[in-house]
Formats: structure tokens, sequence, C-alpha cells
């Protein structure tokens, strides 16, 4: 399974109104962390009710829970996230 189908999977524990999951590991070909795979560089933008009344810290880390291992497989994640 590709690290983006991984990503969506599990998002949805946060049961998402919206979710893109972008691949930028293009934008960062041949830089540090760019381990040649294609699936390093990652942006994420997700709304859920769940985010509601969470400050910003708590919803980073709902996601990374969510991930799981994922998070430790790439190299960089960015995070747009809103209730």
């Amino acid at each position: 399974m590709s690290i983006e189908a991984e990503m969506r999977e599990r998002l949805q524990a946060l049961q998402p109104t919206r979710l893109e999951v972008v691949n930028q590991s293009h934008l960062h070909a041949g830089h540090a962390g760019d381990d040649g795979s294609g699936e390093s560089h990652w942006h994420v933008a997700l709304a859920t009710p769940r985010f509601e009344g969470v400050g910003r810290v708590q919803r980073h880390r709902m996601v990374h829970a969510a991930l799981g291992d994922v998070v430790g497989r790439i190299h960089a994640l960015s995070l747009d996230l809103s209730a």
C-alpha cells in the first residue's frame, strides 16, 4: 500500500469533512531528507468537527496519533487543520 493510501485510510478515524493528502516529494528532489522513494514529503489539509474547541498542538497530536508509524517513515509533514 502506498504512503498516500495509508494516510488516507488512517485519517478516516478523525471523521474528516475535508481531507486532502498531497505528495510534495517532487518539490524536494535532491534535498536533505529525499530518500528517492518519491514519498518523503507530504501536506495534509484536514477539517473535522472533532477539532472543535481543540488547540493547535492537540490537533497535531491527534493527527500524529491517527497516522501512527507512518510519521516515522516519512521525512516531512505539513498540516493545515480546522474544525
